[in-house]
């Protein structure tokens, strides 16, 4: 099967996700309150980012949120220019996995479905079992090398 246009799509759904849920906590999408927006600001978002993780203090849920952040940002940017990509699935597989459970444990697993994360978390697995990555710095990297 050509996956050459599909593992473009997969990775550019799964870094616009991270990077339109990491908008909404900076308030790039709007104000809280308003239509489509979740959070609106940072401080909302944490709140919810602790409701999830509410068997840690909030202390060190506030890193757990920030470091959630960052990893979204990052693991984002290397999916977009195709930089270690099977790394990268794998780590946005195991980061939207421990946001489901989180989720589970915290509001109930119907949400997660609600939410598609399971859909995510399939997404970036199927990911990175694809061995041909088109349209990446990891395929013209590769091609430098031969």
């Amino acid at each position: 099967m050509k996956t050459t246009i599909t593992q473009l799509f997969l990775r550019i759904a799964i870094s616009i996700s991270f990077l339109s849920a990491v908008g909404d906590r900076l308030g790039y999408w709007g104000k809280p309150g308003e239509l489509n927006v979740s959070w609106g600001n940072w401080e909302n978002f944490l709140a919810y980012s602790n409701s999830l993780n509410s068997f840690f203090s909030p202390s060190y849920g506030q890193v757990l949120a920030l470091l959630a952040t960052l990893s979204e940002i990052t693991l984002a940017v290397m999916l977009l220019i195709g930089f270690k990509i099977k790394h990268s699935a794998i780590a946005s597989g195991i980061l939207l996995t421990l946001f489901a459970v989180a989720m589970s444990l915290s509001i109930g697993i119907k949400v997660s479905f609600d939410y598609s994360v399971w859909i995510g978390v399939s997404a970036c697995f199927l990911l990175s079992g694809i061995t041909y990555y088109p349209y990446s710095l990891d395929s013209y990297w590769a091609k430098k090398r031969k």
